[in-house]
């Protein structure tokens, strides 16, 4: 018996042999890579498709922020930092491209080589990549950021480390990676990794630091001042590395980025208007149809932009926390999306002009479609057909309100639905069974004026049926604190989604984010059904398989009735002083990271 075991202990290994050289031998150094099918650029394209190679050098733009900051630190836990700090400060061994759904192309790799069933990964890197000091990257310093933020960096980056079986030097220029899981989307995600400089971090404890540390990167503009929680200034290197490689033809072409912060979004709205910032985002449609008139946009000072993009709406909304016994029960979560009068508080908002979102994936052919269920989607959301909530399967959509500020009908649906939840009016009061009031707390961040706005509106709904919740403003730093800490009931809420769902939606919407701190699981949802589909989605290889999957999560996520969805940003509004230029071919992903500032110039007429 033993020989028989060892001869096929024998002819398993040579099997396995056989296949780890065969998918050796199909794999070969490439320019870039994408998630399904080859990436849509050449090996000798000259510049990004959305971007001017002719643009000029020279210029500034001026952007405003809500809240503050006391971290110049993007990849760890704690503190609060600039998010625009992450992508403009720092860069990857690939780059993406937003003109296709997923595709990456060399960086500060000037190849990727992966096998046919995406097992492992290797990046070569370029000669020339250099730190802003003028020391070479080394793939010490790749391994090492890898390894530091697997481990001690953002609970987004370790995920993809738990995958990696072996991290390994290949090269004086080559390091590989190789898995120790079935999951495509990997070796994209390794690509996009920022890459640190090891030196600087010696003898200091990386996940701790803050403001004392001003990050040594490779990226095109360094931090060259700032005051904390008042503005971060960028700096274009004139010594950048990169200049000549063709990813960053037409990007990086202002001198100087500055990030001006408030506390208040009607006085970022002043200060744009008095000239201190020269760019500015819309997101109120009545604002930007009624406001938009002073002095400067009447004589030509400032042009409006509207931007569109074919990227799904995402969710923006009012998130309910299921980790407490409030939110636990669906009927609650519905009866609470049913009080809330959408099209009277749109019309008192933004004049009626703004849509809502239908789906965490709807304006993108990834959305659920109206209706029942059918075909593939229908196949993969069937085996967990007994754990679903109403309307994954049958169809979900959200209600609609008379527009009256009574909304009587939707009021009576959300108190049967509580009432069947266990709850009911008692001398005017919500309450349960034993004569406890129903009640939440919503937490909101200081100067988020039209969320507050919102839930004013709400709170006087939910007073006609007995519900009186209680309402925190706090500063962005407590509000951060309290968000990583999953400690509130409702608060505002909203996730960006790409055309390429991958690992991240394990962060989204994952098991791990019920109790694992700083998750982007602020639901605290937990649905098997759910991460059934993430994988799915991860380890198609048929577009036609990740497209049925996503269509299935999307029913999921929103038949759970985990947020009270609000405004539709199908296309991004952006004043900006008339010498800021953009190129006229816009990518698909539209106003979105990547393209303002990065493809953006200063021109003077």
């Amino acid at each position: 018996m033993s020989s028989n075991l060892n001869g096929r202990f024998r002819r398993v290994l040579g099997g396995l042999a056989l296949a780890a050289i065969a998918a050796s031998a199909t794999a070969e150094p490439k320019h870039g890579i994408a998630m399904y099918g080859e990436p849509a650029l050449p090996p000798d394209f000259v510049s990004l498709p959305y971007a001017n190679p002719e643009a000029p050098k020279g210029g500034r733009i001026v952007t405003g922020e809500v809240g503050s900051f006391d971290s110049l630190n993007p990849h760890i836990l704690k503190g609060s930092v600039p998010w625009q700090l992450r992508f403009l400060a720092y860069e990857s061994l690939m780059a993406r491209n937003y003109g296709e759904p997923f595709a990456l192309y060399g960086l500060l790799a000037e190849s990727i080589e992966v096998p046919d069933d995406r097992s492992w990964v290797e990046f070569t890197l370029r000669e020339e990549a250099k730190f802003s000091d003028g020391t070479p990257v080394t793939v010490e310093d790749v391994m090492w950021s890898y390894e530091t933020l697997g481990t001690v960096g953002h609970p987004r980056y370790r995920g993809s480390w738990e995958k990696i079986a072996t991290m390994e030097k290949t090269g004086d220029r080559k390091v590989k990676f190789t898995f120790n899981v079935e999951d495509r989307e990997l070796p994209l995600i390794l690509g996009m990794r920022p890459i640190l400089k090891k030196a600087q971090w010696d003898g200091k404890d990386f996940a701790e630091s803050g403001l004392e540390d001003i990050p040594i990167t490779t990226a095109p503009y360094t931090i060259s001042d700032f005051e904390a929680g008042r503005y971060v200034t960028l700096t274009r290197n004139p010594d950048y590395w990169g200049k000549d490689v063709p990813f960053m033809q037409g990007v990086a072409n202002l001198d100087e980025i500055r990030m001006e912060f408030f506390g208040d979004a009607q006085v970022m709205f002043e200060g744009f208007k008095a000239g201190i910032l020269n760019s500015h985002r819309e997101t109120n449609a009545e604002k930007w149809e009624t406001q938009f008139d002073f002095p400067a946009v009447q004589n030509g000072d400032v042009v409006k932009s509207l931007i569109p993009h074919q990227r799904p709406t995402g969710m923006t909304g009012f998130v309910m926390n299921t980790r407490l016994p409030t939110f636990k029960d669906w009927r609650v979560r519905e009866a609470l999306i049913q009080a809330f009068n959408f099209e009277y508080i749109n019309d008192a908002m933004t004049g009626g002009r703004q849509a809502r979102i239908g789906s965490y994936f709807s304006n993108s052919q990834l959305g659920m479609d109206n209706g029942p269920a059918k075909g593939r989607v229908l196949e993969f959301l069937e085996p967990f057909a007994d754990d679903l909530l109403p309307g994954a399967i049958e169809g979900y959509a959200l209600p609609v309100s008379d527009g009256s500020e009574r909304n009587r009908k939707n009021l009576r649906a959300a108190i049967d639905l509580m009432e069947q939840a266990g709850w009911t009016i008692q001398d005017g009061v919500m309450a349960d069974a034993n004569g406890a009031p129903f009640t939440f707390e919503i937490v909101l961040s200081q100067g988020s004026g039209e969320a507050q706005s919102i839930i004013d509106l709400y709170v006087e709904a939910l007073s006609r049926m007995g519900i009186t919740p209680q309402v925190t403003m706090i500063d962005s730093a407590q509000y951060k604190e309290r968000v990583n800490a999953y400690d509130f009931g409702m608060t505002y809420y909203r996730r960006g989604l790409s055309l390429s769902p991958g690992n991240e939606q394990h962060l989204y919407w994952g098991s791990k984010g019920v109790t694992e701190p700083g998750s982007r699981n602020l639901m605290g949802m937990n649905s098997p059904a759910a991460e059934a589909m993430i994988d799915t989605i991860l380890n198609s290889t048929d577009q036609n398989d990740f497209v049925a999957a996503t269509k299935a999560l999307d029913r999921i996520l929103t038949s759970g009735r985990y947020v009270i969805p609000i405004y539709d940003f199908s296309s991004s509004r952006i004043a900006h002083v008339k010498e800021l230029k953009y190129p006229e071919t816009l990518p698909i992903y539209g106003d979105w990271i990547g393209w303002q500032p990065d493809v953006w110039w200063w021109e003077e007429e």
